[in-house]
């Protein structure tokens, strides 16, 4: 069962709730059993657990290798990469790209799995 990674997990979460699925209401947890129960959403098909930008260092399906790979796809030729943070203690400006890659993943693959869940016959 997948974890989600979006900007706006409220937002998705609604979305969610809009297709029927039950979200944040303490539903069994059977695959996704370290999801936060306010984030956790129960739909016929499965389980999705909903993580904010925040919270990504909690995902459990992502290893640092994968992290990394992504922060160097989302690497492009030509764009200097953004000054690193500094003072704010979250670890530097590399991870900031990959966040935002991954959110934008998450949301396309919601919104596929949405069209083709309300395309698709009863």
């Amino acid at each position: 069962m997948p974890e989600q990674l979006t900007k706006h997990p409220d937002v998705t979460l609604q979305v969610l709730r809009s297709a029927g699925a039950q979200c944040g209401t303490k539903a069994p947890q059977e695959i996704l059993k370290a999801c936060p129960a306010e984030r956790f959403c129960k739909l016929p098909g499965g389980e999705i657990c909903v993580y904010g930008i925040a919270d990504a260092p909690k995902m459990t399906q992502f290893s640092a290798a994968d992290w990394q790979a992504l922060a160097a796809a989302a690497r492009v030729p030509g764009v200097a990469a953004p000054p690193p943070k500094t003072g704010s203690g979250t670890g530097g400006g590399a991870f900031d790209p990959l966040l935002a890659m991954a959110s934008a993943l998450a949301l396309v693959l919601l919104g596929a799995a949405f069209g083709w869940k309300l395309r698709r016959p009863p």
